[in-house]
């Protein structure tokens, strides 16, 4: 791929990082990447909604900061070698699916791709 087609698409998915996203009810994940085990991981974190659409703790209702900043314990930790076998474990393993939104599975989705592909390089993975 040339630098000039890698620039271009790179555009691409930046303006498209900037529409707005309605955030999931059913929750959000941290993923990251266990090199030595060979595994992508996801945990899981339950979420409740405001009116003004920001993401609430469920135990305290104080909205949740996107740079970290409070500890909180994931409902659920999800693994798998591929991002196949990740988004599988998650949707088709798991009753109910801890998903509502078709946007977030597609993100989840790309999210996989790239943390695999980290593990596979041997690369830092860092969720976007």
């Amino acid at each position: 791929m040339t630098e000039a087609l890698k620039t271009k698409l790179q555009g691409i998915d930046d303006q498209l990082s900037k529409r707005f996203i309605e955030l999931d009810p059913d929750g959000y994940f941290i993923i990251y990447i266990d090199p030595e085990a060979g595994l992508i991981c996801a945990d899981h974190y339950t979420n409740t909604i405001s009116e003004k659409g920001l993401a609430l703790d469920p135990e305290t209702g104080e909205p949740i900061p996107v740079k970290g900043g409070i500890k909180r314990s994931p409902t659920h930790t999800f693994k798998g070698r591929t991002a196949k076998e990740l988004g599988m474990e998650i949707t088709e393993k798991v009753n109910p699916c801890p998903l509502s939104r078709l946007d977030h599975a597609l993100y989840l989705g790309r999210e996989f791709v790239r943390a695999e592909l980290a593990l596979i390089r041997g690369e830092t993975y860092i969720q976007d």
